[in-house]
């Protein structure tokens, strides 16, 4: 009875292993058509066991002139996920928040995300990534990418500029060579494990996506001295902003841009972007005086004067067409020299109307105003010079001493940097040379210069400009002992936003000097916005700031000087003794009576520019007018309604004039 049951157990085993044969050869079918006929299986399979890295390239170095790393990248720890393989999302959001110090909800949302990959945490410490690599949670990963670092944080800053977390430059240098700096995104399969855990790092290099670097014209050296003075006249003055721009006026170079407010781009998620924004080629402001500069080179060059000419600025004011030019105290008879040194508004006017319009615009259009400079630098302002054929009689006057123009920093240091050149226009250079990866350095080619002046025309300015920084001149504060030093001073008053006149308590307080004189290196640009106090001239707070940057920035080019002490202000000299018969397009025009000193016709009237007068000259100029003057206050005009150049009609039209006491000439 035995060998009948084990024949039948034989048969049913081989059922079962002919039923599992079948089985795997159908599975072993399936596996194939999913695989190799349809595809979606091995595609699920994948999916299942890997997703893909996305790393943004590793941006290239900037550094300075002499190979002081500015900028580079470095590797940081980043926290990524991979939803679809996590089970618990509650709980994994809950873990990972108290490793990194996050908020739960934030990171759940995150979790739930569609998509196979998405960054939870980035560039976090290294004490976080351990927290988090301790978990070891499924689905999360840990991969180092690459993130910018400035190691020298506020240092030139809103000149460098930075790049976002997502490795694109933004701002200044980082986003003009951007393209150049950025390299090559790659992507990674990363795999997981039969846990979910995610295995990223093995094989990983991002320096393989590097971009080329950069050396830029600045010296980090000079850059340090520059940010040093500034920060001191910043708080001695009180100023609201500053900045100083120094540039080699032989090719264009920027040495150094220090600027205050200043920022730390290791930081830039915490700051607003527009307080990221370099003034000195976003900014523009009125030149004020420091335009006369450019002005006397234009007569000059278009012999419209000869340095030995005299103007009569005897009286202290010069009427024009809708306006009265006044100066601080009246100079006596002035040449041309002496117009600079003492910084003459009426001389300049005169100057300007023996130029003309049309030549002077076309000069000024030279010297580079009214345009970009071609820098490169991201939105660098253009300015404001407005046509010549929109000029009147008043603004060709307000021109002439820097009033109704805007220029930027960059745009005064290039055409500042002409005449410390023999009259040569250099475009301001940023960018020195640059490095492919794994190449050799290659020196930027420098853009074709221009002559704006002649030669002796610019050496001619050169020396007046050395007479305002010597004694009798507005720039004083500016000297240097061993040095000869050529300047300007300015200060502009700035418009109020609220009134939209000329504010009588707020200035930009510029200088422009060139150093050394008879060997022109360095020329600085210092322009202080808003001091406070009762300093706030040019030539009493920016001319100080020149020197201690010159000395400093000099004293690295082997020249040793040191600023000069403080010294009593200076005074007007004039000129000469006034001539038997002075030119006639130099002197004043004669006094008219007092009905006509108005512009009108009929009963229409040109209001002039009442600022800066006192109540009885107002009324003076009003007398015999249509006008009905409502007078607020004493001393002197400070704002008027309606505003300077409106046409009023009509009898006893009324004009309300303000008037403060210890308002003055800036």
């Amino acid at each position: 009875m035995r060998a009948p049951d084990l024949r039948g157990a034989g048969v049913r085993l081989g059922w079962v292993r002919a039923g599992l044969l079948l089985f795997f050869l159908a599975v072993a079918a399936r596996a194939a058509h999913l695989g190799v006929v349809d595809g979606r299986g091995a595609r699920r399979g994948v999916a299942q066991s890997q997703t893909e890295l996305r790393l943004p390239p590793e941006r290239g170095t900037l550094v300075d002139r002499h190979g002081a790393e500015l900028a580079l990248s470095v590797e940081a720890p980043s926290v990524y996920a991979s939803p679809s393989a996590i089970g618990d999302v509650p709980a994994t959001a809950r873990a990972l928040a108290k490793a990194l110090g996050s908020d739960s909800r934030r990171i759940a949302a995150r979790l739930r995300a569609s998509g196979s990959f998405v960054y939870i945490a980035r560039w976090i410490d290294d004490a976080r990534a351990r927290r988090v690599r301790a978990l070891e949670l499924s689905g999360i990963g840990i991969v180092e990418e690459p993130r910018r670092v400035y190691p020298h944080r506020e240092l030139a800053a809103q000149l460098i500029g930075f790049a976002n977390i997502d490795g694109s430059g933004v701002r200044g240098i980082e986003q003009q060579e951007d393209e150049w700096l950025r390299g090559r995104a790659r992507s990674y399969a990363v795999e997981r494990d039969a846990r979910g855990h995610l295995l990223a790092e093995a094989g990983m290099d991002p320096r393989a996506t590097a971009g080329g670097d950069v050396a830029l014209t600045l010296d980090a050296a000079f850059q340090a001295d520059a940010e040093s003075a500034l920060q001191d006249s910043m708080r001695e003055t009180r100023a609201r902003a500053g900045f100083v721009l120094t540039l080699d006026p032989r090719t264009g170079d920027v040495l150094s841009l220090a600027e205050r407010p200043t920022f730390d781009p290791n930081r830039f998620r915490e700051e607003k972007f527009a307080d990221t924004r370099s003034r000195a080629f976003l900014d523009a402001f009125e030149p004020g005086s420091t335009f006369k500069v450019f002005l006397i080179a234009s007569a000059l060059d278009a012999a419209a004067i000869r340095p030995s000419d005299l103007f009569d600025c005897e009286m202290g004011r010069f009427k024009v067409p809708g306006k009265v030019i006044r100066d601080s105290h009246p100079h006596g008879i002035l040449d041309v020299a002496a117009i600079l040194r003492v910084s003459s508004n009426i001389g300049a006017t005169k100057i300007a109307y023996r130029l003309g319009a049309a030549p002077y615009w076309d000069r000024l259009r030279a010297f580079g105003f009214g345009e970009v400079t071609g820098s490169g630098f991201p939105q660098e302002s253009t300015g404001l010079l407005r046509s010549w054929r929109a000029w009147r009689p008043v603004d060709e006057a307000n021109i002439a001493f820097g009033q109704g123009v805007n220029v930027t920093g960059v745009q005064l240091a290039a055409a500042a940097g002409a005449i410390a050149n023999g009259g040569i226009w250099n475009r301001p250079r940023l960018v020195a040379a640059r490095r492919g990866p794994g190449g050799s350095w290659q020196a930027e080619p420098t853009a074709p210069a221009r002559r704006v002046v002649r030669a002796e025309v610019a050496a001619t300015v050169l020396g007046m400009m050395e007479g305002v920084v010597g004694p009798g001149g507005t720039g004083g504060r500016a000297a240097l002992p061993g040095i000869r030093v050529a300047g300007k001073t300015g200060t502009a008053q700035k418009l109020d936003s609220t009134t939209g006149t000329y504010a009588s308590d707020r200035y930009v307080a510029w200088f422009v000097g060139i150093a050394p004189a008879d060997d022109p290196r360095l020329v600085v640009v210092a322009a202080l916005d808003d001091p406070q106090g009762l300093a706030h001239t040019g030539g009493a707070v920016s001319a100080p700031l020149f020197a201690k940057v010159a000395t400093a920035q000099l004293a690295r080019l082997g020249i040793l000087t040191a600023p000069e002490p403080p010294s009593a202000p200076a005074t007007a000299v004039a000129a000469a003794p006034a001539p038997a018969a002075p030119v006639a397009a130099a002197t004043d025009p004669p006094d008219d009576e007092a009905e006509s000193a108005l512009a009108h016709e009929g009963g229409r009237v040109l209001l002039p520019d009442f600022r800066g007068l006192s109540v009885t000259e107002v009324r003076r100029l009003t007398e015999g007018s249509p006008i009905a003057l409502e007078i607020l206050g004493e001393g002197r005009a400070v704002s008027q309604e309606p505003e300077p150049g409106t046409i009023v009609a009509g009898a006893a039209t009324r004009v309300r004039i303000h008037f403060a006491r210890g308002a003055g000439e800036g």
